[in-house]
């Protein structure tokens, strides 16, 4: 019989299981005593699972020469990108290496070069068109916070309503668990503070600020996608990448408008500034400094 570690029936969106199987769990608890976060440990599940589907037998009976060549089919098959099959590299090796101990399996599980390109950057005349084409309050008040906070998408759907500080010595937004397991503080733009509170006294959330539709969770990821790239399309702008344009444009905006580097490192919450320093190759000019660059957006006619 087929054997996987994601023998269980998963909830979406978290690692809590009606039924896990021994190895599952073994490798779970592996990655909760290391600290990893949720999504992390998801996505290594995952990848373990596919794996264990692809060849249809537990993934601790394979060998390296196996592991490589479907990490190979994942390049030349599924035509995945360079970073998805390198997490997935990662996941065996914790698999393989730390969970089952099988030391030579580490060294023989390759990562894949990943080409560097630069991120895409709105303007801020198309940031403003963006936000202007939302269909409604709740995808507009999503976009506004994502950009005006320089919020990864994971983190502006686990926003809370106690996240937002608006007493006049804080304003900020605290981010909880943010990638890497770290807590951090961003900007809470006045505007973006007006726009919030308009959009609570219409919606009322009572913990996360942008619930699911049971109100019982945090908004999903693909939700907030989906707002974006409607709002993209009527907004006329086809070349959206995603999202996380929104945080790419809010650290060139600000680069642009005279922040310090190490200032928007803070910021976006990178631990290396040579993770930010890529995005002095977008900034095109500089302008006077700011709290927000959602505050240098021309307000919609």
């Amino acid at each position: 019989m087929k054997s996987s570690i994601l023998e269980h029936g998963d909830i979406p969106g978290s690692i809590e299981v009606t039924t896990m199987t021994p190895l599952r769990k073994r490798m779970d608890d592996a990655m909760v005593l290391r600290g990893f976060s949720l999504r992390t440990r998801e996505a290594y599940l995952a990848c373990v699972a596919a794996l264990a589907r692809y060849y249809g037998c537990s993934p601790a009976s394979l060998e390296a020469s196996q592991i490589q060549a479907y990490l190979l089919h994942l390049i030349q098959e599924r035509k995945l990108a360079y970073a998805s099959v390198n997490q997935a590299a990662c996941a065996f090796r914790f698999f393989f290496g730390t969970v089952l101990a099988r030391a030579p399996m580490v060294v023989e599980i390759p990562m894949a070069k990943v080409p560097k390109r630069l991120p895409q950057v709105l303007s801020r005349e198309q940031v403003v068109r963006l936000l202007t084409a939302a269909v409604n309050l709740r995808a507009r008040t999503v976009l506004m916070t994502t950009y005006a906070a320089g919020l990864r998408v994971s983190e502006v759907c686990t926003l809370q309503v106690a996240d937002i500080e608006s007493a006049p010595d804080r304003m900020c937004i605290k981010v909880r668990q943010a990638k890497g397991g770290k807590d951090r503080y961003t900007l809470l733009s006045p505007r973006l503070l007006a726009g919030l509170r308009t959009y609570w006294h219409v919606f009322r959330p009572p913990r996360w600020l942008f619930p699911n539709g049971s109100g019982d969770g945090p908004m999903g990821d693909q939700t907030a996608q989906r707002m974006y790239y409607a709002a993209c399309d009527a907004a006329g702008l086809t070349d959206a990448a995603g999202i996380h344009t929104l945080r790419h444009s809010f650290a060139t905006h600000l680069l642009e408008a005279g922040v310090d580097l190490h200032t928007i490192q803070r910021l976006l919450g990178h631990g290396h500034v040579g993770t930010t320093m890529r995005y002095l190759h977008l900034a095109q000019q500089r302008l006077t400094g700011t709290a927000s660059p959602l505050d240098l957006l021309e307000p919609p006619r």
